[in-house]
């Protein structure tokens, strides 16, 4: 064993049902897509007010347009990284897995997770606030580039959108649902790379923890619910996901 030494934990992890893990910027930011908050964070630079918005989307739509366009090229550049795969690798040796995440990059997908749900929504994903037609990411790249203003119509005039969820919105309805009650129902719960301050996302350890599940978190420094938590990991998710998958599966190995 390298990381689970604990016999409680070992204990617990032996007879575990159902794992939920919660993911946050920390998971993607090491594959190289900037995170919004810390040192680093676009929202240092940017204000989420002018770019995250429906009214910025509305009143700006070229400027707020370029700016998802640029996001999705840096996507476009970058692969899932060890802390992906190593989900992907739990959720097959798990008995029962639910996989949440706050990001909108889809690299859990591309790394081969399956039935991830996106509290967020998904960058690469585009549709009409009119008629509410849904775009793949290559039909709505045509539409953009022959666009000299960055200003994607749909074919009823209506305007495209990112389907992410923009400040002001709520999350969406069957996504936080089925979080909740994975959450509630969870005997083990990892909350990786989230720095646990948004909300509703930041509940989901909360009231797996008031459900009596077993709270590990994995993140590069304390977050806010490090002090309920019961195994702080501390460093990067792409480091440490791998070595908790390999034990996990050496527990099973050894029942």
């Amino acid at each position: 064993m390298i990381l689970l030494n604990d016999n409680r934990a070992i204990q617990i992890l032996k007879k575990a049902r159902r794992f939920v893990v919660l993911t946050g910027a920390g998971v993607s930011a090491e594959s190289g897509i900037p995170t919004f908050r810390g040192e680093e964070g676009l929202w240092e630079k940017l204000s989420p007010e002018e770019l995250a918005s429906f009214e910025a989307f509305y009143n700006n739509t070229g400027i707020v347009s370029e700016w998802y366009q640029h996001r999705r090229d840096i996507i476009h550049n970058t692969e899932p990284n060890p802390g992906h795969f190593a989900l992907t690798e739990l959720q097959k040796l798990a008995p029962n897995f639910d996989l949440i995440t706050q990001n909108v990059d889809g690299l859990h997908q591309r790394a081969g997770s399956r039935d991830v749900i996106e509290l967020h929504g998904n960058i690469m994903e585009n549709y009409c606030i009119n008629c509410n037609l849904q775009y793949s990411q290559e039909e709505f790249d045509e539409i953009y580039r022959h666009n000299p203003n960055h200003i994607p119509h749909c074919y009823c005039g209506g305007l495209i959108r990112p389907n992410v969820v923009w400040f002001g919105e709520a999350l969406p309805e069957k996504s936080i649902e089925k979080a909740y009650q994975a959450s509630m129902q969870s005997d083990v719960f990892l909350s990786i790379g989230t720095s646990a301050q948004v909300s509703p996302a930041s509940n989901l350890p909360r009231i797996a923890k008031q459900n009596n599940s077993y709270l590990i978190e994995i993140n590069k420094t304390s977050t806010a619910i490090s002090d309920i938590v019961d195994i702080h990991l501390e460093g990067l998710s792409g480091e440490i996901l791998p070595m908790f998958v390999n034990d996990y599966r050496l527990l099973l190995n050894d029942k």
